[in-house]
C-alpha cells in the first residue's frame, strides 16, 4: 500500500517517518488545502486529517476545542473530503482521514469508501472501530488498497498487540499514553522497551503517537519504531499561525538534527 511505501522510503533514507494531524475545517475549510501543501513542503511523510465529531472518544483539550471551532464552521464529513479533493491538486503525500463511525454511517458506507478513492485518500483510522469488528465493517464493502490503521495500547498484551499488528495496513499505531491526545512533559520508563517489542512484532511500520509534542520527544520515541504522529501541538501551532516552530518540530525527523 501507498501509505506503507511510503514510510518505509523515509526509513531506507535514514530517517524517521512524521505524520502532522490537523482538524479539518478549523479555522475554516477552505484553509485545509493550504494548510496540507505546507505540512508536504515541510517534510511531512504523510498526514491525518480528522473529522468533527460531537463526541470525539480519543482526542484530548486541544482537538476537542479545534473540532468544536470546526463544527462552529458546520464543517461536515462530506466537506473535510471535498477540501482534500482540492488539495490533491498540489499535495501528493499520503492522506489518513481519522473519523468515528457515525460519521461514516450517515455518510454510507459505501458511498464513503467510494469517495474517498475519489479523492486520494490513502488510510483511515477509526478509533471506536474495534479490531474485531472491523472486518465484519469492511466485509461487504470494497476497500480496496485503502489502508486500516489499527491501534494498540500501553495495556494491550503481548498476544492482543500481535494480532491487531497482523491485521494493520500502512502502519500500527502505538499509543503513548493511558488516555487521550495531548502534550506531555514525560512519558513512562518502559515506554522505549514497549515500543521496541511492538516493532520486533509488527509486520508493518509502527508509528508511536499521543503526547508527542517537543523535537526532543520525535527524537526520543522515533528512535525506537519508524517514526512518530504529533497531532496536538501541530494543531495548538496552526492555530498560533506559528509555523516556523512546526518546521522545526518536523526536522526533529532528521538523523543529523541535535536536541
Amino acid at each position: 500500500m501507498r501509505l506503507e511505501q511510503a514510510i518505509r522510503t523515509v526509513n531506507d533514507r535514514g530517517e524517521k517517518a512524521f505524520i502532522p494531524y490537523v482538524m479539518g475545517g478549523d479555522g475554516g475549510i477552505d484553509h485545509l488545502p493550504d494548510i496540507l501543501a505546507f505540512l508536504e513542503r515541510s517534510g511531512a511523510t504523510a498526514i491525518e486529517v480528522g473529522v468533527p465529531f460531537s463526541d470525539p472518544v480519543a482526542d484530548g483539550p486541544v482537538i476537542q476545542e479545534a473540532g468544536l471551532r470546526a463544527l462552529a464552521h458546520e464543517v461536515s464529513l462530506h466537506d473535510v473530503l471535498e477540501a482534500i479533493r482540492v488539495a490533491r491538486q498540489e499535495t501528493t503525500v499520503p492522506i489518513v482521514v481519522m473519523t468515528y463511525l457515525n460519521p461514516i454511517f450517515r455518510f454510507g458506507i459505501d458511498a464513503f469508501l467510494a469517495t474517498c478513492r475519489e479523492v486520494g485518500v490513502d488510510g483511515l483510522i477509526i478509533p471506536d472501530l474495534p479490531l474485531e469488528q472491523s472486518a465484519q465493517f469492511f466485509a461487504k464493502h470494497d476497500k480496496q488498497d485503502i489502508a486500516l490503521v489499527q491501534l494498540v495500547s500501553l495495556t494491550s498484551p503481548i498476544e492482543r498487540i500481535q494480532k491487531i499488528a497482523n491485521q494493520s495496513e500502512g502502519f500500527l499505531y502505538a499509543v503513548t499514553v493511558n488516555g487521550t491526545t495531548g502534550g506531555q512533559t514525560t512519558f513512562g520508563e518502559s515506554l522505549e522497551a514497549h515500543l521496541a517489542n511492538v516493532a520486533e512484532l509488527s509486520p508493518v511500520p509502527v508509528l508511536a503517537g499521543f503526547g508527542i509534542s517537543t523535537p526532543a520527544h520525535v527524537k526520543q520515541l522515533g528512535a525506537s519504531v519508524a517514526g512518530v504522529i504529533v497531532g496536538s501541538k501541530i494543531v495548538e501551532l496552526l492555530q498560533q499561525e506559528d509555523r516556523s516552530a512546526i518546521e522545526q518540530l518536523m526536522a526533529a525527523r532528521l538523523p543529523n538534527l541535535h536536541v
